[in-house]
Parts: C-alpha cells; structure tokens; sequence
C-alpha cells in the first residue's frame, strides 16, 4: 500500500512537470506542502493576493470600486493609458511574499515593445534587479509576438503576455513600467502573489539583464551575463540573432559559462548556438517546454533556453558568454546584430546592472511589421 501511494504521488509530480511549465519550480514548497502537485492541502498559510488597476495595492476587499457608465464595480479602470514618457508603478508590496505570475499587454507593434521598460527592486535595495524590455521580459527578442508557450512565458497572438517564474522578496517587492517611446499605449496588467512565504533572507531574487550588440565585434564574444560575485542559479535566456549576412550560416558559435574561478576556459562549453537550444543542423521554429525557436522568419530569430531541470549553479562568481562563428564553407568569424534577456537568481544586495541600451539603440533595426 505504502509502494502505491508513493507511484501515484510520483506520478503525479511528473506530470505537474510535464504539463504545468515546471510548477514545482515555481510554486516552491511551503512547511512541507508543494502547492501545485499537492492543490489539495488547504492550510498552507500562505494569502493569495492580486494587483492591477482594479485593486492597485492588492488590499482585501479593495478592488473594483471604480465606476463605469455602467456603475460601480462594472469594469471601472481595467487599463490605463501610459502616456509617452511617463512611468507607472504596477506595485509596491512590503512583507514576505512571492510574485508567481503576470500577465500584462499593450499595442501589439515592436516598437513599443522594446520602448516599454519593465523595472523591479527588491527588499529595498536602491538599484534595480530586474530592467528589461517588456517583450524581451515577457519571452520574445525583436519586439515580434510569436504565440507560444514554454516553462517560462506564454504568449498569446494579440501580445497577451505572461510569465510564470517564481519571484520571492523578504522585505519588499516594488515594480514600474516606462513609457521610453514617442506614443501613448494602452496597459493592461495584473500581478499576482502570495503573502506569508518563509523565505530564508539570502533566498535568490530574480534578476533580468537586457544587453545588444548591433553589430558585435569579430572575434569578442557576445557577453550574456557579465561577471557576477555572489552565488547564483542560471535560468537560462531569451536570445535574438538578425543575420546580417543573408544566406551565410551564423550559429556555429558556443556558449562559454565560466564559475568559480574560471579563467581563460569555461567550465561548461556548448557546441553551436542551435545546440544550445537544443536543436540542430540550423535553425527551426519549434517551441517547446525548455528550449526552442518561437521565430525564424526573414533573417530574424528568437530563441531561448531554460535550465530548470538541468540546473547551473554557482558559488562565487559567474560569467556567460556566446561566439559569433559563421559557416564559409568552413568555421569563419562573424558579426551580427545579437540581443539577449538573461534570467538569474542571486540574492541581495548586490552590484548593479550594467546600463541598458536606450531606446534608440534597442529599437533600431528590429522587426517590421
């Protein structure tokens, strides 16, 4: 009897793996109980909370007081209009808690995808962990919406966005989004979490690094995380490659993750770009749970890798980087127009993020509609 409970429970955490994007990543476990491959235990201690523009501090018994033409509580300020220049800030909870998923959209065009800036500070630090473009925050390089759906993100055809990575604070948990574009845009959001997480106080936060090259340098590696001192998980990234060689092969070039005193050779080395998504002999646009390609169309691609089950952890300092190698009938250096959202934990605090590309240097040269 004893041997069949533990099959079924077994069996049902693979599934949850499987068919739930990772949920036991992202849910955690709180005092013993998982909250995804166990949905059935009830006094977990946690509070379940939401914030948007119905309710913007996620107060019980506080949201949908505005009114419509219709009255009060019938869809009073579901969005706004996030004007050109402005920041919003979408939350600022104080306590223990953990952000498990968002779900945002707006004008469904590139360039206001890569001009709107997601930013996220956590338990007070000063500086933020977390400065991204939205899209390439929300799953996809080029500003180009590609419905999808992986561990990390889904992405729905009309820019419905969401992610689902685990974001656990102890003090703190404070979010904005800029407007660095010339136009007005409608926002949509929620954000939803839980109060009342046991998180020790060196839990990794989440933390997210928006770099490009455009074009990289010959023979200099396109650097997606610098170097970091503290210990840390890699989650893995969303890449953007525009082959600015049509016709000529890019991806012969590996990843290089050097940790914990590496020098001159990593201690993980990959084998080829499209390998490192794990897929092979060039590039297809096929998304899956960990790896793929949700667009490869036009010299235009966005791919993406998550270490979730096969996790890369550090205990001191870490760098990632990437080659540009082509293929000439042979291996041969290369230039492209690279891009990359990396995704991290580490605690806090921390060094800051290297500056982000502004808005000019992020929308130049991407995806036309």
């Amino acid at each position: 009897m004893v041997t069949r409970i533990t099959l079924v429970k077994l069996s049902c955490l693979v599934f949850a793996v499987l068919f739930s994007g990772c949920r036991p990543l992202q849910s955690g476990v709180f005092d013993g109980v998982d909250i995804v491959t166990e949905p059935y235990m009830l006094d977990t201690g946690l509070l379940s909370r939401s914030i948007s523009f119905e309710n913007p501090t996620g107060s019980p018994g506080q949201g949908g007081k505005a009114a419509s033409k219709l009255g009060v509580g019938r869809k009073g300020k579901p969005a706004i209009t996030l004007k050109a220049g402005q920041a919003v800030q979408l939350c600022d909870i104080k306590g223990t808690g953990t952000i498990r998923h968002i779900w945002m959209t707006t004008s469904n065009n590139p360039t206001n995808l890569r001009s709107l800036v997601f930013r996220t500070w956590w338990d007070n630090q000063d500086h933020p962990s977390i400065e991204c473009p939205l899209g390439d925050f929300m799953g996809f390089a080029h500003g180009k919406v590609m419905p999808y759906g992986s561990a990390v993100h889904s992405l729905g055809k009309n820019a419905g966005m969401n992610i689902w990575l685990p974001m656990p604070f102890v003090k703190r948990a404070k979010i904005t989004l800029s407007n660095e574009g010339k136009e007005n845009v409608p926002l949509f959001y929620q954000i939803d979490y839980t109060t009342g997480d046991k998180h020790p106080r060196d839990v990794g936060r989440l933390h997210v690094l928006f770099r490009r090259e455009n074009p990289t340098t010959e023979k200099q590696d396109f650097v997606l995380l610098p170097q970091r001192k503290n210990k840390g998980r890699f989650i893995g990234a969303i890449i953007g490659i525009r082959n600015m060689h049509p016709g000529q092969w890019w991806g012969e070039g590996e990843i290089k993750i050097y940790m914990d005193g590496d020098k001159d050779f990593p201690t993980i080395c990959g084998t080829g770009s499209e390998d490192y998504v794990c897929l092979s002999y060039g590039m297809q646009q096929t998304p899956y749970l960990y790896n793929g390609c949700s667009l490869n169309q036009k010299d235009f691609v966005s791919m993406y890798r998550w270490h979730l089950p096969d996790p890369i952890w550090w205990q001191k300092e870490c760098r990632i980087t990437i080659q540009q190698i082509a293929w000439k009938g042979g291996l041969a250096e290369t230039q492209d127009d690279w891009s990359s959202a990396t995704f991290w934990y580490e605690p806090v605090p921390g060094d800051s993020l290297p500056k982000m590309p502004d808005v000019q240097a992020r929308t130049a040269d991407i995806w036309k509609d």
